[in-house]
């Protein structure tokens, strides 16, 4: 294992730095992947929507089966606890966990009561402004509420959006563009996707395939107080390939331009710096 950037960990009352043993292998979570996560940020001393992000946690844990222990905001002035081992410089990725340790009923399901917390803080840059992607089209698609518990960020939905990102990567990519299984553009692989055409700003519907992400929801809100019009709706890859500009909103980098689909170049354009800049006036306010 690589040598890992600055780590904190709460688990079971107590902090601890680097990278704890939480699981063995007998734990429900290692063996048959009942856990859930969320992702937020702390950087120049905010941390934009973390309620949110700590109460998508607990959501997340019920629609896996499991019993969340702990309030959204407990969660949230845990944060601001690790938060304040770091240096004010530095930029964190915040993750809250559960995970089920133990069997229920008949092994394959998880047990409630068996349901542990741990919330880590590592430090982790975000990408500069002028960073862009290149994207392709994967292979890949998202599963559907039948197939996949869609409706909770779970770690279990993961390893299908890294072969996606892995398989891009082995052509030359940086990310990929994700469909649903009835050929529509659902997101990339690693955060929720969005063009801009003749001025207005189209992005796929939440229809139950991908996560309706909070940096999401929050970009749209800006951009419409704004003055654009922002359209969630059906989107197929042709839209994609004939767009004016296309960017990435996630918690990972928050807003991030395109500068290439497929073969075709594209500039980052000014409705994803403007969605950028409102972003950062947001969390900043």
């Amino acid at each position: 294992m690589g040598e890992l950037s600055q780590t904190w960990t709460w688990i079971d009352g107590t902090w601890h730095e680097g990278n704890p043993p939480m699981m063995g292998p007998r734990s429900h979570a290692a063996w048959l992947g009942s856990s859930v996560f969320d992702g937020a940020r702390v950087f120049d001393g905010v941390a934009p929507d973390l309620l949110l992000h700590a109460q998508r946690t607990n959501d997340s844990a019920e629609a896996l089966g499991l019993k969340p222990g702990m309030k959204a905001e407990a969660i949230a002035e845990l944060t601001w606890d690790g938060a304040a081992k770091f240096a004010a410089s530095q930029q964190l990725y915040v993750k809250p966990m559960y995970w089920a340790e133990a069997d229920g009923a008949g092994v394959i399901a998880p047990d409630p009561d068996s349901t542990r917390f741990c919330l880590c803080l590592f430090d982790a840059p975000m990408a500069p402004k002028d960073v862009a992607a290149a994207i392709t089209l994967s292979p890949f698609r998202r599963p559907t509420m039948e197939c996949m518990p869609v409706n909770a960020k779970a770690g279990c939905l993961y390893p299908n959006n890294a072969r996606a990102m892995m398989e891009a990567r082995k052509r030359g990519f940086d990310n990929a563009v994700v469909l649903d299984m009835l050929g529509n553009v659902a997101e990339l692989t690693s955060a929720n996707i969005f063009m801009a055409k003749d001025g207005d700003v189209h992005t796929p519907a939440p229809n139950g395939t991908f996560l309706n992400g909070i940096t999401r929801q929050r970009v749209i809100k800006l951009l419409r107080e704004a003055g654009y019009a922002v359209h969630e709706r059906t989107l197929a890859y042709q839209d994609f390939l004939d767009a004016d500009e296309i960017f990435s909103t996630g918690n990972y980098n928050k807003v991030s331009p395109v500068k290439r689909i497929e073969e075709r170049d594209l500039q980052p354009g000014p409705i994803a710096a403007k969605a950028r800049e409102l972003y950062w006036e947001f969390a900043h306010a």
